[in-house]
This record gives C-alpha cells, structure tokens and sequence, in this order.
C-alpha cells in the first residue's frame, strides 16, 4: 500500500462499488474525477490474489491517494474473497456461540491478515445487531449474539481483531437492524417496538462499542421516533451521535438497497441532510453512480475530520505468527464457547 496520510482536504462523500476485476482506463478517469473517499469490492471484482492486489493497487494509483477500501467479509453468506484462494468462514452467529470473544478475536485477526494481503483494510463488520426470534433470515446468522452482553464482547473483539491487522472495523447497522422482520435489500422494514425497549435492548451494543471509527447506518423505520428510515432521519441520526454516542464517520447502508425509494440522488441529498458523512452507493449502472456523486458533492468539514480520524486508526499490523492463530482458532471449535 501507499504511505498513510490524513485526508483533511474534502474528497468526495461517497464510497463507491467498482466494475470488475480490472480497472480500465475510462473507469479510472470516472473515479478520479469522483474522487470518492474510498471503494467497496464484491465478488465480482475478485478472482485471485495477484488480480486482487493488482486492482487495489490501480485503483488507490487512480484516485492518487491511500484510499480506504472496504469490502464484506463476514463469513457465510457475505463473504467476497472465497475458496480455493481464501479461507472459507462459518457464519458469524456459528462462530460467536461456538468459540466465543477469543474465538472471534482470532478469526477476525486472521480475516485481517487474508484482506490486507490484497491490499484491501477496511471489512464492514462487525454486525452488532442482536439475533432475535423473528429477525430476518437475510440477517439472523450474520449477528453476533442473541443478548446484548454476548454482542457487545464479541463485537468488540471483531473490532479488535481487525484493528490489530491493520484493517478498519465498520459498526454496523446503527441504530439496529435485530428487529427487522423484513429484507432490506428489498423492502423497507418497519419496527414498532416501544423507545425505551429499543434503547435498553437494541441500540445498547451500539453505545458499548461507540469509539470504533466507522459505522454504517440502517435502512429501518423505527416509529417510536420518526416515519422517514434511519439512513434519512436527522432524529435518528441525532440519536446516533448524542445518546449512542457515536463520534466517528458515519456511512449509509447501501443506497441501491430497495427500502430507500426516489431517484439516487433523492436518496443521497435525504442522507446528507440528515447527517450521514458519507454515501455508500455498491452497485450501479456508470450514469447511477454519475449520479450519486454529483448529488453527494464534496464531504463537510465535520465529515473529514471525522474520515482523517478513522484513518488514523489504520495501521501496519505486528508480526504474528499467523499459523499458530489459525491453529487455535481452529482447536476453540472444540471446546465451545460463551453467548454471554
């Protein structure tokens, strides 16, 4: 990777998904004038580990910057970089009720070590919404607990693990996406549940793990506080940044997700409006992702020095032995551990 520097001079204020596997030379002249804040990586533009870095590589060359760039490596379901090449992860909530904070710690390490291999140093997790009985399919086995105190400590030793290899965590889907009984990819979910409900159960690991620097928003209604969804609810967002307490840069889920409705640039302008630092926008024709970032503009003063911040938590990991981590990661399988 390029040498790290702080981006307190504005970039644009969106991450945004990339075409495939190599970077072509009309693509990367659209990014550089996009000038994104950083780049998200799907399946779809991951072959090997040497394609892989090479893309990383091109890409942070055409923006002319050490980039962040993020992908969902979760395990299970929403995993990008697989077999033969990478490890294949058991799904979070397997994972967590299985072999517990240290057990966690340990895959999110070695998650780490695999993703900045290719140049890749940010992972959207960890999921810190709570398991619940009617949870969504989409979602249940991605979460880390079915209480808040299994969570909270095997979220935050997620976060830990990540941080230690050099890639940043993603606090995600604040304020909490437990309840939700639908898919957001394709609807709107709508939670009933009282405030006082959903501030002691649902928002509390949230508040527990509110100094990691990045997180990412819900495409949820909550009509406790508001009808418009979180990612466009500036009471939402408030509640996020006052009684969560969450400081750092704040990302929307994303905005290609079918619970938002409008055009992309509608649903980026609601965003911003109402506190989001940053547009998320995955996946998109070129005149979509045109779009998004002409209505997204450039990011505030407040949203980059909360970005130059979240990089600084981004660092080069220590020497490890990594086959003696893989090693007890796998031997944790066999004794079981804690939900807390």
């Amino acid at each position: 990777m390029h040498s790290d520097r702080d981006q307190v001079s504005p970039c644009g204020a969106t991450i945004l998904g990339v075409e495939g596997t190599v970077l072509g030379a009309d693509e990367a002249a659209f990014l550089r004038e996009a000038d994104p804040w950083g780049l998200i990586l799907f399946a779809r533009n991951v072959e090997s580990p040497a394609q892989l870095s090479r893309l990383t590589s091109d890409l942070r060359a055409a923006l002319g910057r050490d980039a962040p760039i993020f992908v969902d490596q979760e395990g299970g379901r929403v995993q990008r970089l697989r077999p033969p090449h990478w490890r294949d992860w058991a799904p979070p909530l397997d994972d967590a009720l299985l072999r517990g904070p240290r057990g966690m710690w340990l895959r999110a390490r070695l998650q780490a070590a695999e993703l900045r291999a290719v140049g890749i140093d940010g992972n959207c997790a960890p999921t810190c919404d709570i398991a619940g009985p009617r949870t969504h399919p989409f979602l249940r086995n991605r979460c880390l607990g079915e209480t808040v105190a299994a969570v909270v400590k095997n979220a935050r030793a997620t976060a830990d693990g990540l941080l230690a290899g050099g890639v940043l965590p993603v606090l995600k889907h604040m304020p909490g996406h437990g309840r939700a009984e639908a898919d957001s990819h394709k609807d709107l979910p709508v939670v009933t549940a009282a405030a006082e409900d959903l501030r002691a159960h649902d928002f509390a690991p949230f508040a527990a793990l509110a100094d990691l620097p990045l997180g990412m928003t819900a495409h949820i209604r909550f009509t406790a506080f508001d009808a418009a969804p979180a990612t466009q609810s500036a009471k939402m967002i408030d509640l996020i940044r006052q009684e969560i307490g969450f400081a750092g840069l704040l990302m929307t889920d994303d905005i290609g997700m079918q619970a938002l409705s409008g055009s992309y640039a509608e649903r980026a302008a609601a965003s911003l409006a109402a506190g989001c630092d940053v547009i998320l926008h995955c996946n998109g024709t070129r005149a979509e992702l045109a779009e998004t970032v002409a209505a997204a503009g450039r990011m505030t003063p407040a949203a980059s020095l909360r970005a130059a911040a979240a990089l600084r938590f981004r660092h080069a990991p220590g020497a490890v032995d990594l086959a003696a981590l893989a090693a007890e990661f796998d031997a944790a399988g066999s004794g079981g551990g804690s939900d807390g």
